[in-house]
C-alpha cells in the first residue's frame, strides 16, 4: 500500500511525500508523486500515531472493572481520534481490585485484540498522598513496599511500565529504586513533595511527573514545590492534561515553554465517562463523578476535578491553536516524546522506514480522516 500527500510529517517538517506499508511496517518514503498510490490525501496533514500513556477508559468502561469484552470495545474504538498506542491506567483501589485490572489487560495482550496497540499498563497508586489524592479513595492508599509491587508485577506479566507514586512517600526510595532497575517508569505524582523532595526523587531513579499542576505540591517563588521541579527539571519527563480546563491555556504555554519539545508528554486521563452522554454519572474508585458539558468530570460530593473526557486530536488542536504551543512542539508531546519515555522510540513516534505504520491523516479542524494501526485502516 502506498499513500501520500503534499503535507507529511517528516524529521520536524511538513513535505511533500509518499509514504509505502507493508506488512505492518513503513517501508520506504518516496518523493511526492513517484509510484502510484492507493490513497491520496491531497492537502491532509499526515502526522505519526498519537500515544495515551495515562488513560483509564472510555464508552463506559474504566481499566478496574477487569472485563475482557470492555477492554477490547475500548482498543478497537479509541483510533477514532487517532490513539496508536495506550497504556491503559489503573486507580487506587484494593490489592485485590488491582491484581484483577494488570491480570485482564495481560490476557487480552496475550489472547489477542483489534485496534490501537496496547503497550504497557499506567499503575496510578495505591502509592499516593493523602492530601494530594484528587479522586483517588484515600481508604485503599498505602505505603510503597517491593514486595507488594512485585504481587502486582508478576499478575501484570511485566506489562507495568510506568507508575504513578509519591515518592517522598517511599522509604530510601526503595521502590523507587527498585522500578529504575527494573524497566519501570516512576512518574512522581499525587504527591506533596517539596522542590527538595522532587530533586531526591529524581536523583533516586523517578523519570516522570504525572499530570503537571495537578495532584501535586503548587508553585511559589520562593517555594517552588514540585511544579516549579516539574518546570525546571528540563531533562525529566512530565505529562499535562491538554483539556484547557485542569490547565488553563496560559498555563500550558507556560509549561512548554519552560519545558521544550523534548520532554513534555500531552495525556488525556481520560475517565469511562468519555463518549457518553452529559450529566452522566457514575463510580469512579468508589466515588461518585457526573460528566459536565465542557468535557471535564468532577466528583459530586466535593465538586473537584476528577479527570477528562479529551480526545487527542483536541488536546492537540487546544495546545496549538488555544494555547499557542508552536506544531512541532504540541505533536511531539503526543507521539514522540512519550514513545521515548515508554523506549519504544525504535519503532513508534516518527514517520521513518523501519518504523510502525501508525499513521494518522488529520484535517484541518484536527478532525481525524484515517488512521492506521501497523499499516491497518483502524478508524
Amino acid at each position: 500500500m502506498i499513500i501520500q500527500s503534499k503535507r507529511v510529517w517528516i524529521l520536524g517538517q511538513f513535505i511533500e511525500a509518499q509514504i509505502e506499508v507493508e506488512n505492518g511496517k513503513i517501508q520506504n518514503i518516496f518523493k511526492y508523486g513517484t509510484k502510484p498510490v492507493d490513497e491520496d490525501y491531497g492537502e491532509k496533514r499526515i502526522v505519526p500515531g498519537f500515544i495515551d500513556i495515562h488513560t483509564h477508559g472510555a464508552y463506559g468502561w474504566d481499566t478496574n472493572d477487569a472485563t475482557e469484552d470492555g477492554l477490547r470495545h475500548w482498543m478497537k474504538n479509541i483510533p477514532e481520534e487517532g490513539v496508536t498506542g495506550i497504556c491503559p491506567t489503573t486507580i487506587t483501589q484494593t490489592e485485590e481490585v488491582l491484581t484483577n485490572a494488570v491480570k485482564n489487560v495481560a490476557k487480552v495482550v496475550k489472547d489477542g485484540y483489534e485496534g490501537a496497540e496496547i503497550l504497557g499498563i499506567h499503575f496510578e497508586g495505591p502509592y499516593l498522598d493523602m492530601k494530594y489524592k484528587g479522586a483517588q479513595p484515600e481508604q485503599c492508599i498505602v505505603k510503597p513496599t517491593i514486595e507488594q509491587f512485585e504481587r502486582f508485577q508478576n499478575a501484570a506479566d511485566g506489562l507495568i511500565k510506568v507508575i504513578t507514586m509519591a515518592t517522598e512517600k517511599d522509604e530510601d526510595f526503595a521502590l523507587t529504586k527498585y522500578c529504575a532497575d527494573h524497566g519501570v517508569v516512576v512518574s512522581i505524582g499525587h504527591s506533596a513533595a517539596t522542590y527538595e523532595e522532587a530533586s531526591m526523587g529524581i536523583a533516586n531513579g523517578a523519570r516522570s511527573m504525572t499530570h503537571v499542576f495537578n495532584g501535586m505540591t503548587p508553585f511559589h517563588h520562593r517555594d517552588p514545590g514540585l511544579v516549579g521541579a516539574a518546570m525546571r527539571f528540563r531533562d525529566v519527563y512530565g505529562e499535562v492534561i491538554c483539556d484547557g480546563n485542569h490547565s488553563t491555556p496560559a498555563a500550558l504555554n507556560d509549561y512548554f515553554t519552560a519545558k521544550g519539545r523534548d520532554y513534555a508528554v500531552m495525556i488525556t486521563d481520560a475517565l469511562m465517562v468519555k463518549g457518553l452522554p452529559v450529566g452522566t454519572k457514575v463510580l469512579f474508585g468508589g466515588n461518585e463523578i457526573e460528566l459536565y458539558p465542557d468535557g471535564s468530570a468532577h466528583l459530586t460530593t466535593t465538586k473537584g476535578l476528577a479527570g477528562s473526557t479529551l480526545k487527542v486530536n483536541e488536546g492537540l488542536k487546544v495546545l496549538v491553536e488555544k494555547a499557542l504551543v508552536p506544531f512541532d512542539v504540541a505533536l511531539n508531546s503526543c507521539t514522540l516524546n512519550p514513545a521515548r519515555l515508554l523506549k519504544v522510540d525504535d519503532r513508534k513516534g516518527q514517520l521513518v522506514a523501519g518504523y510502525d505504520a501508525d499513521i494518522v491523516v488529520l484535517n484541518d479542524d484536527y478532525s481525524v480522516e484515517m488512521t492506521y494501526v501497523r499499516g491497518n485502516k483502524a478508524f
